[in-house]
């Protein structure tokens, strides 16, 4: 992983101190990692995937892929509550995983016809706290 570490560095135009800033760590800490002497620990994995959403977190950790995730998998947009509830459910979410190629179900999948509408939107916020607007109009 601190060869990977070093790429990614490189690509983003980084220094060791400025990585560990970003990412709030010890600067010794990079240092060690990239030396061999330490190995990452979850912590430091999920701080990275926090503060670079476009790191490819499976080619960080395994080396699998590319070191960037596609545009398909981008962060979601940020939308209002106002435009939200004029937006239909599909526009409300990016596709974050990759598109399933087959499937085999236990139970044959049961599809409705009635028309589904959005009746609750959770927004979860960066410091812990929630907003939750429903679109209950009993």
């Amino acid at each position: 992983m601190n060869d990977r570490l070093q790429q990614f560095l490189s690509a983003e135009n980084l220094t060791q101190s400025q990585f560990a800033d970003s990412i709030n760590v010890a600067r010794a800490s990079i240092s060690h990692i990239l030396a061999g002497r330490n190995k990452p620990g979850f912590e430091f994995i999920e701080s990275v995937a926090r503060r670079y959403p476009s790191l490819n977190i499976e080619w960080f950790i395994t080396g699998r892929g590319k070191m960037y995730k596609t545009s398909s998998e981008a962060p979601a947009v940020q939308v209002s509550p106002a435009a939200a509830s004029e937006m239909p459910a599909e526009d409300l979410f990016v596709d974050r995983v990759e598109p399933i190629k087959s499937i085999t179900l236990d139970k044959p999948r049961q599809t409705s016809t009635k028309e589904k509408n959005i009746s609750k939107i959770l927004v979860f916020y960066t410091d812990g706290t929630f907003e939750e607007y429903n679109n209950n109009k009993e």
